[in-house]
């Protein structure tokens, strides 16, 4: 920079106002990511208003070679939004509106900063849903999905977020606006530019507006938990489902009985099943049909008195209204039960179904071969092959090691490092074992074309 920062940060009140920009304590009260809940050290962070601000933010940006970090929810787990003092943080919140819903073409436009409950709230009023599902739909925004390719509580039906986005706006990383707000499912017109910044973490540039896919809402789910004395019994179940309820079954989430236990603890949720079984998994279907719920709720519970029948599941639940499913959902959304441990470790990897009976065997004995008192927690997406390790062992300064022991052994099965959470900045140095160094080098080769003077979130990813 060719001024001083305090002089810069002066430069950037001036141009664009205080209710654009926060400079000193009004930054520092900011989070600094989910984990570190204020002191953000950014010189200042700015709130634009609109896509032309952004625009003109960037352009000032760039002229006086200032890096800048999107932030979004700050619900990430990974550092992407980890900000130095010598970098400006761009917060979306002030863009956070459903601009329009489209039920004819089943398409909603919304601002990058909205949070994905107010998504789902605004299109269900149109008699449609997005389908896009997670914990912390409260707080995380369409943007910071965007972002990181969420994933969550419904791949099995719908995909990732990448398959739900029909268009996008980005402010480039020279402060050029690409106008993709397409609505086309079908538009095979040369590269698909809006996948290059949908899981690349605004390190190419930021996603200021999307066309999301809609798809008609539904209250035809049938839901239940079901308990398993092995994994193999509980994938045969996943198999089962599938070959019965077809694109109809939704999720699959599964927890191992340590997860279950620390949820349901006096005090915390209730048990709808004994606390003593090795693995749970809450199914859900989904059906779009109207007027068939009570016999499709028929047919999922043959399936489950089937497998009971077969020896598969040993014991079972099956949600009677929206608030028993509701609760059920409650056993996997809350997660936070999680922090009351310490040290805490968690990860977010994904493998082939087939490895992951040995790969959790072999690190758990790693890690008690190291720390015979670790909790090794795990509970996930099955069905969709992402785990969400969580782990308390040792100290801080063990970190790396658990590091390590995660994720060295997912390059020898075709494992991924981040299935749904992104890479940022703590996930950086294992990225080689998910990627190869050809393919490395070609995103570095995007990189530096996109964004050759490294403004946009430097650091993060690679």
């Amino acid at each position: 920079m060719s001024v001083s920062r305090d002089a810069v940060a002066r430069l950037l009140l001036n141009r664009f106002g205080s209710s654009s920009v926060l400079l000193g304590e009004d930054v520092r009260e900011r989070p600094v990511s989910k984990q570190i809940v204020s002191g953000c050290e950014a010189l200042a962070l700015l709130r634009p208003a609109d896509t032309q601000e952004l625009a003109n933010m960037v352009r000032f940006c760039v002229e006086h070679e200032l890096p800048m970090v999107p932030r979004a929810g700050m619900t990430g787990l990974v550092g992407g939004t980890v900000t130095s003092p010598d970098e400006v943080a761009l917060s979306l919140e002030r863009m956070n509106r459903v601009v329009s819903v489209d039920r004819d073409a089943q398409t909603a436009v919304v601002q990058a900063g909205t949070p994905l409950q107010a998504i789902h709230e605004a299109v269900q009023a149109h008699g449609m849903q997005f389908p896009l599902d997670l914990g912390a739909r409260g707080s995380a925004t369409i943007g910071g999905m965007l972002s990181t390719n969420a994933g969550g509580n419904k791949v099995l039906r719908y995909g990732m977020t990448r398959d739900l986005v029909l268009g996008l706006e980005v402010v480039l990383p020279d402060g050029q606006v690409m106008n993709s707000m397409y609505s086309l499912l079908k538009n095979n017109t040369g590269l698909d530019l809006k996948q290059l910044y949908i899981g690349t973490e605004g390190t190419l540039g930021i996603i200021t507006q999307a066309v999301l896919r809609l798809f008609p809402s539904t209250d035809d789910r049938h839901a239940a938990l079901c308990a398993f004395e092995s994994f193999d019994a509980m994938v045969q179940m996943l198999n089962l489902m599938r070959a019965h309820a077809g694109p109809a079954l939704s999720s699959y989430e599964v927890m191992w009985n340590a997860y279950y236990a620390l949820v349901t603890q006096p005090g915390r949720l209730r048990a709808p099943l004994s606390r003593d079984y090795p693995l749970y998994a809450l199914i859900e279907c989904e059906y779009p049909e109207r007027g068939q719920s009570a016999q499709n709720g028929e047919r999922f519970a043959q399936t489950l008195q089937t497998a009971m029948e077969q020896g598969l599941v040993i014991d079972a639940v099956i949600a009677q209204s929206e608030s028993e499913r509701g609760a059920l959902w409650r056993l996997r959304d809350e997660v936070h039960y999680i922090r009351t441990l310490s040290p805490i470790y968690s990860f977010d990897v994904s493998l082939p179904i087939g490895q992951m009976q040995t790969y959790l065997r072999s690190l758990r004995s790693e890690l008690q071969a190291r720390w015979p008192d670790a909790v090794f927690i795990v509970y996930g997406h099955v069905g969709d092959g992402n785990l969400h390790l969580a782990i308390s062992c040792g100290g801080k300064e063990d970190a790396h090691t658990v590091e390590q022991l995660v994720y060295e052994p997912l390059a020898a099965i075709g494992g991924s490092v981040s299935a749904e959470h992104g890479i940022g900045l703590y996930k950086k140095p294992y990225l080689q074992f998910s990627r190869n160094p050809v393919e490395l080098a070609v995103m570095r080769s995007v990189k530096t074309a996109l964004d050759p003077k490294n403004l946009m979130n430097p650091g993060k990813i690679l």
